[in-house]
């Protein structure tokens, strides 16, 4: 990766990190939700302290952008005053967990995130990029979402806990899956696993308990735009929005709650009627740009020397598969490979096929009225 710098952590409301455009400051909201007021205070703080700008992370997470270094304690004091940040920086900083955004209380997923948040204290320290995944539905919604310690749904119908690149994973009994998450990450510091990072990473064999041959259940279709069971789910391109935006929607609509999702789309809970159109939201689960991952690039990202997000909305809709443009070979906005991935270097892109940012490339030092050129007479990204 010349010329990237990889952070090794992820910012978070107490640990900011400096892009472009200022401070990023992430919230975490609890169970993936936020409530109406807490998602119209978010808004109102993001506009007040930031330049406006929402990022809605892999991780279902929301990042504030442009903050100010004197404007972020006021910040953090009005995301503290409505519950969206933990008052221990510490456990702040654990509260990595992804779990199902249609999940309802009391179910599985529920129970056993509301079991794992309240142990958070007992969690080792562990690297600022692992993270807890709970899947326990009756198909894994989130089995291609990155995660290091994991509750699936088995392929025989009971719950496993599988270690993040496993293939397989051990049963685990109703009651203890918590007891199992505590257990796994406090085996993978003991064992040397925070040395690489991740649970993918680290080949230390696993022990006895946690070692099983259960694969996970089948996998379910991702939320895309459109009417579903809880409500009504909308797309923000690229995973960018302004804040005003969203507190229109909300102010429009009769959302109680907002659920965030790592696929870059927003659920409106109890909202059971199309969405108009929006400048800035995606309606139309056929959008072309659901199917394109973009970080912010240049200028926002002091890594990237490239525009992304302009180029990404020219070449979408001229793609017939997926599509990923990233400003450098770090792949903020994409961990899975593309059929078509464009990644800057020095001005220029370099193209790859089914790859991540960084592989060998087929086309390299590529601009971009010649991609334009080239996808036009391709849509198929497969070819050349």
């Amino acid at each position: 990766m010349t010329g990237c710098t990889v952070k090794g952590w992820c910012p978070d409301a107490w640990r900011p990190m400096m892009a472009g455009d200022g401070l990023l400051v992430r919230v975490k909201p609890r169970l993936g939700r936020l409530t109406r007021a807490q998602a119209l205070g978010l808004c109102d703080a993001a506009m007040a302290h930031g330049n406006g700008l929402i990022d809605l992370t892999r991780r279902a997470n929301l990042q504030i952008r442009g903050v100010s270094e004197q404007g972020w304690q006021r910040l953090l004091d009005r995301l503290l005053a409505q519950g969206l940040v933990h008052p221990d920086p510490a456990i702040e900083q654990r509260r990595n967990l992804l779990l199902p955004p249609d999940c309802r209380t009391g179910d599985d997923s529920h129970r056993i995130a509301c079991d794992l948040l309240d142990r958070l204290d007992e969690l080792p320290d562990l690297p600022g990029k692992t993270g807890f995944v709970i899947d326990a539905g009756q198909a894994c919604v989130l089995r291609d979402e990155a995660g290091d310690f994991r509750i699936e749904r088995g392929a025989g119908g009971g719950l496993i806990l599988r270690g993040g690149g496993r293939d397989t994973g051990a049963p685990v009994a109703p009651g203890k899956e918590a007891d199992a998450l505590v257990a796994l990450a406090r085996w993978f510091v003991a064992s040397g696993g925070a040395h690489v990072g991740r649970m993918a990473r680290h080949d230390a064999a696993l022990p006895g308990w946690a070692d099983g041959d259960v694969p996970p259940g089948p996998p379910a279709a991702r939320i895309v735009p459109g009417a579903h069971d809880i409500g009504t789910a909308c797309g923000a391109p690229f995973g960018c929005l302004h804040a005003e935006t969203l507190a229109c929607l909300l102010q429009a609509s009769s959302a109680r709650a907002l659920r965030i999702t790592p696929w870059r789309v927003l659920v409106l809970e109890g909202v059971h009627a199309p969405l108009d159109s929006m400048a800035g939201l995606i309606t139309d689960p056929a959008d072309p740009l659901l199917r394109v991952d973009a970080c912010p690039g240049a200028p926002l990202c002091p890594q990237a020397t490239v525009e992304t997000r302009d180029l990404a909305r020219r070449i979408a809709s001229l793609v017939t598969g997926s599509l990923h443009v990233s400003g450098c070979a770090k792949g903020c906005a994409r961990s899975a490979p593309a059929d078509a991935t464009l990644t800057g270097s020095t001005g220029l892109f370099d193209l790859a096929l089914n790859a991540v940012p960084g592989s060998p490339a087929v086309r390299s030092a590529v601009g971009t009225a010649e991609l334009l050129a080239h996808f036009e007479r391709r849509p198929d990204a497969a070819c050349l």
